[in-house]
């Protein structure tokens, strides 16, 4: 009964530390947007603290370099997640992560620009693992009518990462310790998560040494009885169908909508802080306040939000519509904030801040938009879809701010600046526009294994002969 009501268990305590993961490996990526303010001009936080006169260009440089090597082992991260052990490979990927991390000031002050894009691109093929990791060991832990809010809470954790990363990483970097403790703190919590991991967590309940026999029987049963329902072990004896995936017009419009998300959210993430000192003349230490504030009322909207949505469908409405009517919100709405920022004086910082904020918060609908349109389009094989429109998009990520570093030459110029709002805001615009027109919402007929499509033919052949 324990079990059942949900009092709190060993599914529960892997839960915990997949948020947990989730909350520190977002805060290694992000917390950089903080930190390269001081480490190209020290006045901005703690003038005590060594800086490297960094450019723009080299500023934005250093920001994409964590997205090079992330692209690179993305998808062979998830496929060693399924053949060997997804929780080693994450404590693993992760404690190297944090280790880089605590590297960084050290690299930067003997090594320059260069050696820290070496931890950079470090870090990104060390964190690729995250999400397939995280996503596998759901599939073995979250039994199916808990999956949802299980599910929901571990990836919230990424959100909450930047939320509390931001500020304390300006509070850090103006602090007499000054920006080096951003990359000391953060890589330190990250490697003592990692030893956590390695010894508290499991990639399944049969492997856990502590789990009851009751919380492990009620998991199996769960997830054996949906397997036998979709009839899993069919799906496993099949190859992927790629030809079909890549030949799909809805998945390319995923693929589009994807890329328009990862430029304009990554854009803003990394660039909102250069802009808060830039422009409107923040220190760091209050940028960083106010550049975690759009990131935490998106993380407050994405709950309504996923009511709603649940809400529309059950009333009726069709999936597709949903999805769309969502993402909608979610790209058109920050495309149409982006474009006012031109009418913002320049001592409107108010203004300004609001106008983030929506831009920001909006792209909470993404999450029932198009990021839960992959299982739509095909249960079987919404991982293997999601590795790849997340690969390409990815790319937008390395590049968008590299496009920045080009516009923006002068950091307080609001008309350069303008240049990148608008540039997000017709992307945001264009991908939502391919995936509203070519996006489906329905199950696409390659999801069927083909050797259950052989076996209904022959059921029908023999049906047509009796």
């Amino acid at each position: 009964n324990d079990v059942l009501t949900g009092i709190f268990g060993i599914r529960h305590l892997q839960v915990l530390l997949l948020f947990l993961g989730m909350t520190i490996g977002y805060s290694l990526r992000t917390g950089m947007s903080v930190a390269i303010v001081p480490m190209a001009n020290a006045s901005t936080a703690n003038p005590d603290i060594e800086d490297y006169g960094w450019t723009k260009q080299q500023k934005d440089l250093v920001l994409s370099s964590f997205f090079w090597g992330y692209v690179v082992t993305q998808v062979p991260s998830g496929y060693i997640a399924n053949v060997w052990s997804s929780q080693k490979l994450l404590a693993i990927g992760m404690l190297v992560c944090g280790v880089l991390k605590v590297l960084t000031p050290i690299a930067a002050h003997y090594g320059g620009l260069e050696a820290v894009l070496v931890c950079r691109v470090g870090m990104g093929l060390t964190q690729a693992c995250l999400l397939p990791c995280i996503q596998t060991l759901l599939s073995k832990w979250a039994p199916p009518a808990e999956r949802a809010r299980l599910g929901t809470f571990a990836y919230a954790g990424g959100q909450f990462g930047t939320v509390i990363t931001m500020p304390i990483a300006g509070v850090l970097a103006a602090s007499s310790v000054g920006w080096p403790s951003i990359f000391y703190i953060f890589g330190a919590l990250a490697i003592i998560w990692s030893v956590v991991f390695f010894y508290f967590g499991a990639d399944a309940p049969s492997n856990h040494r502590s789990i009851s026999q009751e919380e492990r029987m009620y998991i199996e049963e769960s997830l054996r009885t949906t397997e036998a329902k979709s009839d899993d072990e069919v799906k496993q004896k099949l190859k992927t169908p790629w030809k079909e995936i890549f030949t799909s017009i809805p998945m390319w419009a995923l693929i589009i909508v994807h890329s328009g998300q990862n430029w304009g959210y990554w854009t803003l993430l990394t660039e909102i802080p250069s802009y808060m000192t830039g422009v409107l003349n923040f220190r760091v230490e209050a940028s960083g306040v106010i550049s975690a504030l759009p990131y935490l009322v998106m993380w407050i909207l994405s709950f309504p939000m996923s009511w709603l949505s649940d809400l529309a469908l059950k009333k009726g409405a069709s999936r597709g519509t949903v999805r769309k009517i969502c993402n909608t919100i979610a790209h058109w709405g920050p495309a149409i904030a982006l474009a006012c920022m031109s009418a913002v004086p320049t001592d409107g910082y108010v203004w300004a801040i609001v106008i983030l904020v929506l831009a920001v918060s909006l792209n909470a609908g993404s999450l029932c938009g198009f990021q839960i349109n992959h299982i739509d389009l095909s249960p079987n094989f919404a991982g293997t879809m999601m590795s790849i429109t997340n690969c390409i998009a990815t790319v937008t990520s390395i590049i968008a701010p590299l496009i920045c570093g080009v516009i923006v030459t002068d950091e307080s110029s609001v008309y350069q600046w303008n240049i990148v709002f608008y540039v997000s805001a017709a992307i945001y615009f264009l991908g939502n526009l391919v995936f509203v027109i070519f996006g489906k919402g329905e199950i696409q007929w390659w999801n069927e294994p083909e050797t259950r499509r052989q076996r209904q033919r022959g059921k029908e052949e023999d049906e047509t002969q009796t």
